[in-house]
């Protein structure tokens, strides 16, 4: 379908520089500039599909068709409704006073959310071209008020963009954004022979304690490990190891389903890759990476706690995935947020990301980035500040 034959845009925005079409992805999904506008990125569109139909939040996606004056379509950008809780992760006496609060009024401090980026990762801008990135931030913050406030949400929030494109979204602070440090991932470069080449650049503290937690691993039961690019026929014996971490996380945003797991790798096999370790035939840990360039991303992590702490399987699936990586000559392994003082002294450095953050009532917006000094998430991790790149938040 060419992009011109679009029929079904729920409404069409005129702004200064050309006009944004608001589309379901149904409009859109044949379209070649929804393929152009995430390509070569490790999440695609064919990651964003799958996040729209299976992730199990209650989330209303939308997708704004971003044309300059002459009708050429300059890129895509994915966005989502949610009703947000503006706490979320915020420990100590602020959270014990909003939940007494919560007490008689159950939505105090929760706010119907228009999101800029990824349901299940970090944002991107959707330009077709890398050019086109500062015309399409413009362009975000020319129509995304007006758009908000038609749609009754309180707050924009450009949600969790890698700080590379702080020089291009630094436009939106000209109409009230706040930029805000979100919960960082982390990388690691794996530029070395082995996984034991790497242990002799950390600590020697943490490295004899890591040798001793290997140890003990190996003492049990054998462990092995396969690596796989469909988790389809063990979907229903791994679920539950993710079910139990993400119950475990203070911080909870999306909520990932078996379907999701299924379509990762059936949609998407050539970037992929599920670690699986069992013991005795049993499934005990498992990890979801997507490989994209020089790069491994971990992107969730599954354990079987009736032995994972035993045998400190969060460390030992680690050691197997960074080994596998090394072994395909991959330079980069980078983590997902949380979990912080153990990456702390692996010699991780911190790979921020940001959010933008506006009120839609002018008035209010003041008030509101004030307020955001308190709320911003990193503000709560004393750990992240003794990383010898914090000052990069």
């Amino acid at each position: 379908m060419a992009i011109g034959t679009i029929q079904h845009a729920e409404a069409v925005i005129p702004f200064a520089e050309g006009t944004a079409k608001i589309l379901k992805l149904s409009d859109l999904q044949s379209s070649d500039v929804w393929k152009r506008a995430f390509a070569g990125r490790c999440k695609d569109h064919r990651f964003y599909e799958i996040v729209e139909r299976t992730l199990a939040n209650e989330f209303e996606y939308r997708y704004l068709l971003l044309e300059d004056a002459l009708g050429k379509a300059r890129g895509v950008q994915p966005i989502f409704f949610v009703r947000q809780n503006l706490i979320e992760g915020v420990p100590g006496k602020i959270r014990e006073i909003v939940d007494l609060v919560r007490k008689e009024f159950p939505r105090f401090l929760t706010m119907r959310v228009l999101m800029v980026g990824c349901a299940a990762g970090a944002g991107e801008p959707g330009a077709c071209e890398s050019e086109d990135e500062m015309w399409i931030a413009k362009a975000l913050r020319d129509v995304l008020p007006g758009y908000a406030r038609q749609n009754r949400a309180s707050l924009i929030v450009f949600k969790d963009f890698p700080a590379k494109y702080r020089p291009t979204l630094g436009v939106l602070t000209e109409a009230g954004f706040a930029r805000v440090p979100s919960m960082p991932m982390t990388r690691l470069s794996i530029e070395h022979e082995s996984f034991d080449h790497y242990l002799q650049t950390i600590g020697y503290v943490t490295r004899k304690s890591l040798r001793r937690k290997f140890r003990k691993a190996e003492s049990a039961a054998k462990i092995d490990m396969e690596v796989l690019t469909d988790i389809s026929p063990y979907v229903d014996q791994v679920y539950p190891l993710y079910l139990a971490v993400h119950e475990r996380s203070p911080m909870k945003f999306e909520h990932l389903t078996k379907e999701f797991f299924c379509a990762i790798g059936r949609e998407i096999p050539d970037r992929a890759r599920f670690f699986v370790w069992r013991q005795s035939g049993r499934i005990i840990a498992f990890s979801l990476c997507l490989v994209c360039g020089d790069t491994i991303y971990d992107e969730c992590l599954g354990l079987d706690y009736s032995v994972a702490l035993d045998l400190h399987l969060y460390f030992y699936t680690m050691r197997d995935v960074i080994s596998w990586a090394i072994a395909q000559g991959l330079r980069w392994y980078v983590s997902g947020p949380l979990n912080y003082d153990p990456k702390l002294h692996l010699r991780h450095e911190i790979a921020p990301l940001d959010l933008y953050v506006r009120h839609t009532r002018r008035s209010l917006n003041p008030l509101f980035r004030f307020a955001l000094k308190f709320l911003g998430p990193t503000r709560h991790d004393p750990v992240l500040r003794k990383f010898p790149n914090a000052h990069e938040l």
